[in-house]
């Protein structure tokens, strides 16, 4: 069951006209702060995100299911939203049963593994790469509509100082790479000489 604070964020989210997948990114986030908590694990980060979007779902949010999603997902969402119709409200033993599920299924992994920021950036990576160019810049455009001047502003500010720092890290990289390949050089001159 979702908490009241994310049902609140969410629903401040419709009003602004974001779009679905914003507002089940709310309780995405939930998820992940109770995997960092301890509350329950979850096998993966995709586990933890698929959670998220199914409480989304039966919240009401009308997150949809891409055309790749398997039989299974489309089903299982196809679910989520029949159960956000009928309005009935989970059965505790359920509740209980899926939480000692999640607890036994992460026995193998650890928080920083599934909810540490190098995990979600993986994921957040690996979903965008499916998806097309003109996807992205799509939802890009309609996500600044939606953003005011201000907030517009510090993301830009945000994005060029990220641009920056992964200059000055390649950059770094390629120094250090060229420092070995001349040591290298050099250390095999001298066993030559010395040989």
């Amino acid at each position: 069951m979702p908490e009241k604070k994310t049902i609140e964020r969410a629903k401040k989210d419709k009003r602004e006209g974001k779009s679905a997948s914003t507002q089940a990114g709310e309780f995405v986030r939930e998820e992940i702060e109770h995997v960092r908590e301890g509350k329950h694990g979850a096998k993966s980060t995709k586990q933890a995100v698929a959670i998220g979007l199914s409480k989304a779902r039966r919240a009401g949010v009308k997150a949809g299911t891409p055309k790749s999603a398997s039989k299974a997902t489309k089903k299982k969402a196809a679910q989520d939203r029949a159960k956000a119709k009928s309005g009935d409200k989970p059965s505790p033993t359920r509740s209980r049963g899926a939480k000692k599920a999640l607890k036994t299924a992460s026995k193998k992994t650890t928080a920083k593994k599934v909810a540490g920021k190098k995990a979600l950036s993986k994921q957040a990576k690996k979903a965008a790469s499916k998806r097309s160019a003109s996807s992205r810049s799509k939802a890009a455009k309609k996500a600044a509509k939606t953003k005011g001047p201000s907030v517009r502003k510090a993301a830009a500010k945000k994005a060029a100082k990220t641009r920056s720092k992964q200059a000055r890290k390649t950059a770094a990289k390629k120094s250090t790479k060229k420092a070995t390949k001349k040591s290298t050089k050099k250390s095999s001159k001298t066993r030559k000489r010395s040989g």
